[in-house]
C-alpha cells in the first residue's frame, strides 16, 4: 500500500513537472534556479497529505509560483552588483522536443527582459494569465489575492511590456533568414552587411557576466551596432551554429569544438526583416546547462 502511494505520488508529479518547470523559469528567467524551485516543489509534495488535496496540479503550481516570486526576490538583489546587463538564461527548445508540453512555445527571450522590468507578483501573475491562459480567479487563488487585485496586476504588467515591446514583427521564415543573414555577416567580420540586416534603430544586449567580455551597456543604433559585431564577430569563425526556436524567436548555439561559448537571439521587425534586437549571452556560467545538447 505505501508502495502504491509513492508511485502515485511520483506519477503525479512527473506528469506536471514540465508546466512546474516553464511556470518557474518564466518568472525566473534562469535554468538553475527554476529547477531548484522544482525540486523543492517535490519536496514539499512528498511530504503532504495526498488524500487531502482535491485538485494535485493546481496544487503543486501554487507552490511552484510561491516559491518563484520568493527567489526572484532574492536573485533580484544579488543583480544589483551584476557587471553589465543582465539577461536571462537561454533555454534551449530544439525542433521536436516536447520539455515544454503544456504550451506551444515558451516566452520570447525579449519579453522576458521586458519582464524583469516587472514587481514580482506583477510577473506571476503576467505569465500566468498571457504564457498559461489561467482566469483571474484561478490567479488569486495560487497569488492569495483577491480577483480584483490580480486584475490589477495584469493591467499595470500589459501597459509595462506593450510599451516597450513592438507591435509587429516578422513571421518565422522572414526573422530566420534575417538571423542567418545577421550571424553570417557578424561572423564574417562585414560592416557593409551588417548594416544591411540591421534596422536602424537596432539593439545589442551582451551578458558577459564579467568573466567574458563585452558591452557593459546596450548599445544603440546600427552603425554602433554594426562596427561593434565587425570586431569581436570573426573570433567565431570556424565555430559551429545550431539554430532552434525557444519562445519562437530565432536563436543560435555557437559551440566551439563540444564547448557552448554564446548563444545569440535575434529579433526581426515585419518591414523586410531586418534585425533589431540581439540578445547575447556569453556569461559563461549562464552557458554551463547548454553542454547536454553537445
Amino acid at each position: 500500500m505505501a508502495d502504491d502511494i509513492v508511485d502515485e505520488r511520483t506519477t503525479v508529479f512527473a506528469a506536471n513537472r514540465n508546466l512546474l518547470f516553464a511556470a518557474a523559469y518564466d518568472i525566473l528567467g534562469s535554468v538553475t534556479d527554476a529547477e531548484d524551485v522544482v525540486q523543492d516543489t517535490w519536496l514539499s509534495w512528498e511530504r503532504v497529505d495526498h488524500a487531502a488535496i482535491e485538485h494535485p496540479r493546481a496544487y503543486l503550481m501554487r507552490i511552484v509560483v510561491h516559491r518563484a516570486v520568493d527567489q526572484l526576490r532574492k536573485a533580484r538583489r544579488l543583480r544589483e552588483d551584476y557587471i553589465g546587463p543582465w539577461l536571462p538564461e537561454p533555454l534551449w527548445t530544439e525542433e521536436g522536443a516536447d520539455g515544454r508540453e503544456e504550451r506551444r512555445d515558451g516566452v520570447a527571450l525579449g519579453l522576458l527582459v521586458v519582464l524583469e522590468t516587472l514587481s514580482p507578483l506583477e510577473r506571476a501573475a503576467f505569465v500566468l494569465r498571457e504564457a498559461f491562459a489561467y482566469e483571474y480567479d484561478e490567479i488569486a487563488g495560487i497569488l492569495d489575492r483577491t480577483p480584483t487585485a490580480v486584475r490589477q496586476l495584469v493591467h499595470r504588467a500589459r501597459g509595462h511590456v506593450h510599451a516597450r515591446r513592438p507591435r509587429f514583427t516578422a513571421d518565422r521564415r522572414d526573422a530566420q533568414v534575417a538571423a542567418e543573414r545577421f550571424v553570417n555577416a557578424a561572423v564574417g567580420g562585414s560592416v557593409t552587411d551588417l548594416l544591411d540586416v540591421l534596422a536602424p534603430e537596432v539593439t545589442l544586449w551582451n551578458d558577459g557576466g564579467g568573466r567574458v567580455r563585452a558591452a557593459l551597456r546596450p548599445v544603440h543604433g546600427a552603425g554602433k551596432v554594426a562596427r561593434l559585431l565587425a570586431a569581436v564577430g570573426p573570433r567565431y569563425a570556424g565555430c559551429e551554429v545550431r539554430w532552434a526556436f525557444p519562445g519562437g524567436t530565432p536563436t543560435a548555439l555557437i559551440v566551439a569544438g563540444d564547448r557552448p561559448v554564446a548563444v545569440v537571439t535575434v529579433e526581426a521587425d515585419s518591414s523586410g526583416g531586418r534585425v533589431r534586437a540581439i540578445y547575447g549571452m556569453a556569461n559563461p556560467e549562464k552557458l554551463a546547462h547548454l553542454s547536454q545538447h553537445n
